[in-house]
């Protein structure tokens, strides 16, 4: 394996950390409660003996984390689909780009596809602010998770530092140890619903290339990826934070990052549908070329909304919200039914019990986490990707 020392802050744990890490893990006080969501069918001991069997980074993914995947799918997903594996070679190392919904799912469910594939997992981004415990950096860092650090908690010098030390983690990690990574296309998820990549991400990837900013992006091997939840799992949530924003700055309470990490997993889901874009190539890059650096990170940006909105896969809970929102009927009947419909608004329903001085506002704000994937959808093509009704 190739190692470079300068990255031991941030990097994933190695294969000679992983026993000590599994014998952590299944001494913790609430391993018994883990082990029963997993592995439902093994006694506690059993999967206590599966854990420090485990000696690499890999077969913890494999044999614990795949299974955490699994289990999240079959409890909390009526379906679960992918598209786009074409686009990927198999021994190939990728930079995937996600659009940010949900903070463990977005990622967790690329592994599976990866790994049913036939192909090698990806290291993935782990927010500073997570890494709250000993236990959750010993289950992060086995899982191939490398720390990025959070704007807002650290001057501007600082917080360019340590984007570089990023960006170079990134570009070693593609480019010398030959493995792929996931990160999402903005500082935190996407509370609106209207997934656009953030500018300041471009820029943090080419601050390891400077000297070529074509070349600095083309050797990542880009690969945007949109995923989409049927029903939000925070929706409630990212609402009242939207709505709350609108007055004074919006603090997270203790545990809160915690909390939409346990939602995600045990909320219903309905239909989840991941899909793999085409990578962004030279010829891509190369349009944007004469730009300035600013214009060209920029048109990158731009870039991957593109594909992300065009590849991404509305539910008929999407269109039900437009039509709402704008007082239409426009895809009843094409894309919904009245009991898609009834769903929704007992959906929405549920808002009743947020006591707010302006309940219409919040309202809007959650149709909006809804209806505004149909916008950014149909800027591009009039038939945009939507799941069938059912």
């Amino acid at each position: 394996m190739i190692r470079d020392p300068q990255f031991d802050d941030i990097r994933p744990y190695y294969d000679e950390e992983i026993p000590a890490a599994m014998q952590r893990i299944a001494d913790n006080e609430v391993f018994p409660l883990l082990a029963s969501y997993i592995f439902p069918d093994k006694s506690v001991e059993q999967t206590r003996s599966l854990l420090k069997s485990i000696k690499t980074c890999d077969e913890f993914q494999v044999k614990v984390m795949w299974h955490v995947n699994d289990q999240i799918r079959q409890r909390s997903m009526t379906d679960f689909t992918y598209s786009g594996i074409e686009n990927l070679e198999k021994d190939k190392p990728y930079l995937f780009i996600s659009n940010h919904r949900d903070i463990m799912l977005d990622a967790s469910v690329l592994q599976n596809v990866l790994y049913d594939n036939g192909m090698a997992t990806t290291e993935i981004t782990f927010g500073a602010n997570l890494m709250t415990s000993s236990l959750v950096i010993d289950i992060g860092k086995s899982n191939k998770m490398f720390r990025v650090e959070r704007p807002g908690i650290m001057n501007l010098r600082e917080f360019y530092i340590k984007s570089k030390h990023l960006s170079d983690y990134i570009r070693f990690t593609i480019t010398e140890k030959k493995q792929s990574a996931w990160i999402a296309h903005r500082n935190g998820r996407t509370k609106d619903g209207n997934d656009i990549t953030d500018q300041g991400v471009i820029k943090m990837l080419g601050m390891s290339k400077r000297e070529d900013k074509i070349a600095a992006l083309e050797e990542l091997n880009i690969v945007p990826l949109a995923i989409s939840y049927e029903w939000e799992t925070c929706d409630y949530m990212k609402a009242l934070e939207l709505y709350q924003s609108r007055f004074e700055k919006y603090v997270k309470k203790q545990g809160e990052d915690l909390a939409s990490i346990l939602s995600g997993i045990t909320k219903p889901k309905g239909d989840v549908h991941l899909s793999i874009c085409k990578p962004v190539s030279r010829e891509d890059l190369s349009k944007f070329d004469s730009l300035t650096n600013i214009e060209y990170e920029r048109e990158v940006a731009k870039l991957i909304d593109r594909r992300i909105h065009e590849a991404y896969a509305l539910t008929p809970n999407n269109f039900i919200a437009h039509d709402i929102r704008f007082g239409k009927h426009e895809f009843k009947g094409l894309e919904y039914d009245d009991e898609h419909e009834a769903r929704f608004i007992n959906r929405i329903n549920g808002l009743l019990k947020y006591e707010v001085e302006e309940p219409e506002v919040l309202k809007d704000i959650f149709l909006g986490i809804y209806s505004n994937p149909v916008d950014n959808c149909f800027k591009y093509s009039s038939t945009a990707h939507a799941s069938p009704i059912a």
